[in-house]
């Protein structure tokens, strides 16, 4: 009977001694923003949304995860958005919910929302993979309408690979959606921005309009887009392989100048006329990790499946404050992660 207590002792005692591993840290704030690369810096990072579960207005409890799109409001809250078909309201310091809300299609079913821009009216414009559409709906989750979609997205997108990511110009006049893959019968190395248009944005509705070519990365697609406020845009580009992990790169793209593919049937290098002009800013796998762990495979640690990008700032030198987010999935082997970010443009 003896050898059982002094082994709890003695593992007591080991314990009070310090053998046991600390906790991994969940969250960390450089003292100065730390270069990725000469335009990019990280500020830190926080898993505090981890693990969290909250009800909100929808029917039951929901995990605040599987988040896919942010939208910082001018109030300094930051809408995000899970493809889970719901849309949570977080504080400042994006580290707890405060609202939810269930969202539907017009049919009633549940979305696959993955992007998200807010009107100048306060409405929401969500884009969703399972149309593919995209959808208008208020701030409590009712459905306003939806834009119309191309014949040829929605007769050639891949399934979970349509509007990944929206952008809305600061005059309201033009939106943007990146499909996160191309079209089937489009070149794998190219994919779409599509564009809808309108001539007043207190009163007009949205009309298709111009598409142009984007290149891809091998083995990467377009997680987000956020606007610039000079007709640029910032992407996200991103893609996951079982031996190293995540690759995710800031983008900025310029869509001057390209040549309008609306009516081109199939994609080519000779069929896409001057695409997008695309610059790689930083590949995030080389920002310092800031202490960062992962449960998986990661060539740097703080590393995941990023989708979630907003601008949330600009400083008094005109840099930008971004706000990323990453989408664990639902998986054990992921992480609900937030990034604060800095990048200096030309």
């Amino acid at each position: 009977m003896r050898r059982p207590v002094l082994t709890a002792l003695l593992a007591l005692a080991l314990a009070g001694c310090g053998s046991t591993a600390p906790p991994a840290p969940t969250a960390a704030s450089a003292p100065t923003p730390q270069p990725c690369s000469p335009s990019t810096a990280i500020v830190g990072w926080s898993d505090a949304l981890e693990g969290q579960h909250f009800a909100g207005r929808t029917p039951q409890p929901q995990v605040v995860g599987n988040l896919s799109a942010l939208a910082a409001l001018p109030d300094g809250r930051v809408l995000a958005l899970s493809d889970r078909s719901v849309l949570f309201t977080l504080d400042a310091a994006v580290d707890r919910p405060l609202d939810a809300v269930a969202l539907a299609d017009p049919a009633g079913k549940a979305l696959d929302s993955e992007s998200l821009v807010v009107d100048r009216d306060g409405s929401l414009l969500i884009g969703d993979e399972t149309g593919p559409q995209v959808l208008r709906v208020d701030r409590d989750g009712r459905l306003l309408g939806a834009l119309p979609v191309p014949p040829d997205v929605t007769d050639r997108g891949r399934s979970n690979g349509t509007f990944e990511g929206l952008a809305l110009s600061p005059d309201a006049r033009t939106l943007v959606a990146s499909l996160e893959e191309p079209l089937r019968d489009d070149d794998r190395g190219l994919t779409r921005l599509v564009t809808w248009t309108r001539p007043d944005p207190t009163s007009a509705a949205f009309t298709a309009g111009p598409q142009y070519a984007l290149g891809l990365p091998a083995g990467l697609g377009v997680a987000e887009l956020a606007p610039l406020g000079d007709g640029r845009l910032l992407a996200l580009e991103r893609g996951y392989d079982a031996a190293v992990g995540n690759t995710v790169h800031l983008v900025g793209l310029d869509p001057a100048g390209a040549a309008d593919v609306a009516a081109v049937a199939a994609l080519t290098p000779a069929t896409a006329g001057t695409p997008v002009r695309s610059t790689l800013l930083a590949d995030l796998g080389t920002c310092p990790a800031l202490g960062a762990t992962s449960p998986q495979a990661q060539r740097n640690p703080l590393l995941d499946n990023v989708e979630g990008l907003t601008v949330t700032g600009r400083e008094p030198d005109g840099a930008l404050d971004l706000l990323l987010v990453s989408d664990d999935n639902d998986s054990p082997r992921e992480v609900t992660r937030t990034y604060r970010m800095r990048v200096t443009l030309g």
